[in-house]
């Protein structure tokens, strides 16, 4: 992330900085490593800024791996975390092992280093490692998380592979409108125009527009940019991004697959906590951000029944956070002590559901999609045609 920093030099002149850092606090920390004396740290926000922010996130994954072969390897921790520090070419991030490993080196643990770093490593991935501290297994933590993340990616690579051939359907068909729209449409307008002639009423609205690109063609152009513009704005707002969702929500086949998607990542988390030793009741409150408001709320009240003694199977079905086959599962796993196994095995249960239902989808999706599209282009076609359409049968 870029910032903008007010800084006193050491010779008690203030300049303005910016500075590519992960966080402000990697921002104050580099300024204060030159001899400056912070007064504010703001950060720049631009296009360029945004377009690349999702690349110059830490890659938590990787070094998850990297530092699981190392330690499998028999290097200690630190040696480890250094070697990765070494060979990191990433100037940002390789500052980030280096303060982590410094950190180590002062005796205290690897998730208070992390915990320093929000913006890198998420409170999952700090309870993650701090819960395998307490029973000396980090190697162990780490295949799990990895092997967590790798299902999560899997999941929603198969969503997006899904949605990029209805995006580029709706991509072309758009890109054909606009040029029916804006190319041929007003020279359409402007024979019938001189020629005078009689038209139907919709070919005359759709000419009508013609006429006005024609006039206004940099108002139009620019008002279509305008709005794209505002439309792409609006879509990296939290608040936008939140309203669509419950939009969706309140769909009654497409929100109940957001729960049960839901559901399934927030089951495959606890599953991974539990294993890696943490309290039933931590897990929950670590997975509440999960999952969307209104579930968030009602697993705060199964949270407080399980607190006060009541099953977890009881508690989570009765304020609908359960299917029938999550109901099942966390039974058989309360009977047998293996809460954290039975967990997962609701999460794959559930992705495989989401995975068969996304493709039946795609397979209906698609065609409907085309047919609209086939019919919209059709429409301003035939609209421009009929006046000829009309001309040839009153000739005969």
């Amino acid at each position: 992330m870029q910032f903008e920093l007010r800084a006193i030099t050491q010779e008690g002149r203030v300049e303005s900085l910016d500075l590519h850092a992960l966080d402000e606090a990697s921002a104050r920390e580099q300024a204060s490593s030159r001899g400056y004396t912070v007064l504010t740290v703001r950060r720049k926000s631009n296009l360029l800024a945004l377009r690349f922010e999702r690349s110059d996130r830490f890659p938590v994954l990787l070094f998850s791996q990297e530092l699981l072969v190392l330690l499998n390897a028999g290097l200690p921790l630190v040696a480890a975390i250094e070697t990765l520090a070494e060979k990191e070419r990433h100037a940002e991030f390789r500052t980030v092992l280096e303060r982590i490993a410094s950190t180590l080196r002062q005796g205290r643990a690897l998730s208070a280093a992390l915990e320093q770093y929000p913006n890198a490593f998420s409170p999952l991935y700090v309870a993650t490692v701090r819960a395998s501290e307490r029973t000396g297994d980090l190697a162990p933590a780490l295949l799990r998380y990895v092997a967590y993340q790798n299902q999560l990616d899997a999941i929603r690579k198969r969503l997006v592979n899904a949605s990029i051939y209805p995006a580029l359907l709706i991509g072309v068909g758009g890109l054909v409108s606009l040029f029916l729209l804006l190319y041929v449409v007003p020279r359409f307008s402007r024979i019938y125009e001189e020629r005078g002639a009689d038209l139907p009423l919709f070919s005359k609205f759709l000419l009508l527009w013609g006429q006005t690109v024609e006039g206004h063609a940099l108002v139009v152009v620019g008002a279509l940019i305008l709005l794209g513009a505002a439309l792409w704005y609006a879509a990296r707002r939290a608040g936008a991004r939140a309203a669509i969702e419950n939009a969706l929500w309140g769909l009654p086949a497409v929100g109940e697959k957001m729960k049960v998607y839901q559901l399934a990542r927030f089951y495959r988390t606890i599953g991974m906590l539990l294993r890696g030793g943490m309290p039933l009741v931590g897990a929950l409150e670590m997975g509440a951000e999960l999952l969307h408001p209104v579930l968030r709320e009602r697993l705060f009240a199964a949270s407080r029944t399980i607190s006060e003694g009541r099953s977890v199977s009881e508690s989570m079905d009765r304020y609908g956070l359960t299917t029938p086959v999550a109901l099942r599962l966390l039974s058989v796993g309360e009977h047998s002590g293996n809460m954290g196994e039975m967990m997962d095995r609701i999460a794959i249960f559930h992705d495989e559901e989401i995975g068969r239902w996304v493709d039946w989808f795609t397979r209906l999706f698609e065609p409907i999609l085309m047919a609209v599209i086939g019919v919209v282009i059709g429409a301003i076609v035939i609209l421009m045609y009929m006046p000829i359409f009309e001309l040839a049968g009153s000739l005969r």
